[in-house]
């Protein structure tokens, strides 16, 4: 059951495949009733998988729809519209009309030529908050390009410094689409907030791009003020031995978080290399010094260095795979994971209101738009 923080607010969302439906998923988790528009072939994800591309049709739910696409889009209504059409458009305006929310993911001028941009969206609905989440954005010289989650993080950055000194690294789960929703979410509720006091609606541009940018303030300072360092060799990029992942015996791996000089030498008293300790601040990359770390952890299991760390206070932690992570008991004591009623697995709003979480969120449900504007009649 979602949170009541955002009861009686109605949000229209038109966004396809992760950043919109996950944006809406976080409204709809503070208590917004959410209603998917989709075209009537319906939204491209349902039928693709987001780790391996389009689907086996033996793996779809009953022909219907993917597990993928249920979980991102539990707890929403659906229905289906062709905007291109006089009665889709009919259907729509009324729509528009009775909601507080519209969210959309479409490029730069698709929703005027539908004949819904925010201009004619405004004059249908004054109070309308109205949300474009894009690439690129409204504005600059790629607002038409094409792009998806990795073409946002190596436009601004992010990928510069992603990897290892021997090459880059993808990206997983997608940031930039993840930034994207986040900051559509926060956006859409801070608008909110001000047509409570004054009853005006709002245009929000909300690129997936910026939304990574945003996060790159101390890269870009570091490189300005002349210490911009090459990939995988910064403190918190792999440059430092006590900030990095390492490889036991067994192929499983360590994290080691120690930027505190006390926590880091806990861990080196604790592995019995007491000399360690003076030479956490050597210079950048450290590559004696993470050898010789690696080497020692090398030596054993994982499970050999949890049993020595045990009770030890120092930022270690193994790292996790898929399979296990529903399992731990930190995870489990927080109420995060569930199973999805038709097959995948839900993760929960990250938040717990007065110790509660929102529970399981219920499946998605199909309606027309006529029963969903009965609906709003009636309340």
């Amino acid at each position: 059951m979602a949170f009541s923080f955002l009861a009686g607010i109605r949000v229209l969302d038109l966004s396809q495949y992760l950043p919109g439906p996950l944006a809406a998923q976080v409204l709809a988790d503070l208590g917004a009733e959410v209603v998917k528009v989709e075209p009537p072939a319906g939204d491209p994800q349902r039928h693709l998988d987001p780790t391996a591309g389009p689907l086996d049709p033996g793996v779809v739910e009953g022909g219907d729809a993917s597990p993928f696409y249920h979980v991102l889009n539990a707890g929403k209504t659906v229905t289906r519209l062709d905007l291109k059409s006089d009665a889709g458009r009919a259907s729509f305006r009324d729509l528009v009309r009775g909601a507080d929310v519209l969210l959309e993911s479409y490029r730069p001028g698709v929703m005027d030529r539908l004949g819904f941009g925010y201009s004619a969206a405004k004059d249908l609905n004054p109070g309308l908050v109205y949300c474009a989440l894009t690439g690129y954005g409204q504005t600059g010289p790629l607002r038409q390009s094409a792009g998806h989650d990795l073409n946002y993080m190596a436009a601004t950055g992010a990928l510069s410094q992603a990897g290892t000194a021997d090459g880059p690294a993808m990206a997983w789960p997608p940031m930039a689409d993840c930034a994207g929703a986040v900051m559509s979410a926060l956006a859409i509720l801070g608008a909110l907030v001000r047509r409570g006091r004054d009853g005006q609606g709002a245009f929000l541009d909300v690129a997936m791009s910026d939304c990574v940018l945003s996060w790159q303030a101390i890269g870009l300072t570091a490189e300005k003020l002349g210490l911009g360092k090459a990939r995988g060799a910064a403190l918190l990029t792999g440059g430092a031995a006590c900030y990095r992942v390492y490889a036991c015996a067994d192929g499983r791996e360590l994290t080691l978080g120690n930027l505190e000089p006390r926590f880091w030498e806990n861990f080196c008293r604790a592995v019995g290399r007491d000399g360690w300790v003076p030479r956490q601040w050597e210079g950048l990359p450290q590559a004696d010094l993470i050898a010789e770390v690696a080497g020692h952890l090398a030596g054993q299991p994982l499970d050999h260095w949890l049993a020595l760390l045990d009770g030890v206070d120092t930022c270690v932690q193994p790292v996790a795979d898929y399979a296990g992570v529903a399992d731990q008991p930190q995870v489990k004591a927080r109420g995060l994971v569930a199973d999805d009623p038709l097959g995948g697995v839900q993760v929960l709003l990250p938040i717990l209101a007065d110790g509660m979480t929102t529970g399981t969120r219920a499946p998605l449900a199909l309606r027309t738009a006529e029963q969903i504007l009965q609906n709003w009649e009636k309340t």
